[in-house]
């Protein structure tokens, strides 16, 4: 069948939450690597900074044993457990090239994630998600990365279509958004700025269904079975493969 909708490109592409997050060690090269062997055509995970200044792929921003946790901003590289990773060893390890959306939980990650990402010439492949406009605003002039502002149809003030002709106007590439806060007029309006729209949280069958049949550009799920399966009940499967 085909979505109802269009994207402003190719085909919805299909993120990894964590990797394969519902059948790996969350945000680990192994749940990467899972990931696109079973089907995504794009990977996503959250990046803090060390105390000496080194990104890692990490959700919670803590590490150590259960009574001496600590915020991973106060501990080196080489304190943390072998299962983080470096972003430099995720481009080391991971060779595809497909989209890396990275959740900044760390603002001051920005530049050091650029600077990685441009080593291993995959800065255009990465989209820097982040709930601050402002912060994003900042770093447009510094990265040919794509830039999204993550948020809550709720938190929009200014409302859905002023909130789009801002992100134009700042040359924000992009609005991600809770799966239920979207509806196809709410893409379209995004669509008519120009602007892409990601859906997260989509874990199950028909959520994500929804989402590619009012034309999301991305959707990210922990259970890449269940994402890559209903994406192929739709037309441009065989284009979305070829991305990987």
């Amino acid at each position: 069948m085909n979505p109802r909708h269009r994207t402003l490109g190719g085909p919805a592409i299909l993120f990894a939450h964590r990797g394969a997050k519902a059948h790996a060690q969350e945000n680990t090269i192994e749940a990467f690597e899972l990931a696109l062997e079973m089907g995504a055509t794009g990977l996503e995970t959250d990046i803090w900074l060390t105390s000496d200044g080194i990104p890692v792929l990490d959700h919670d921003g803590v590490a150590g044993s259960l009574l001496r946790r600590r915020s991973i901003s106060k501990m080196k590289r080489s304190e943390l457990p072998e299962h983080i990773p470096s972003l430099e060893e995720f481009y080391d390890a991971i060779d595809a090239t497909v989209p890396l959306s990275i959740d900044v939980k760390d603002s001051a990650a920005f530049d050091a994630i650029v600077q990685v990402a441009r080593s291993a010439n995959k800065e255009e492949l990465v989209w820097l998600c982040h709930p601050s406009y402002a912060e994003l605003q900042k770093h447009r002039q510094d990265t040919s990365a794509k830039l999204i502002c993550s948020t809550r149809l709720s938190k929009l003030n200014d409302g859905l279509e002023r909130h789009a002709q801002r992100l134009r106007d700042a040359e924000i590439d992009g609005l991600n958004m809770h799966h239920s806060d979207w509806s196809a007029g709410a893409i379209a309006t995004l669509h008519r700025f120009e602007r892409l729209t990601l859906g997260w949280d989509a874990q199950f069958e028909r959520q994500i269904a929804k989402l590619i049949d009012y034309g999301i550009d991305g959707v990210f799920s922990d259970h890449v079975d269940r994402m890559a399966a209903t994406a192929a009940q739709f037309s441009g499967t065989e284009a979305a493969e070829s991305q990987e």
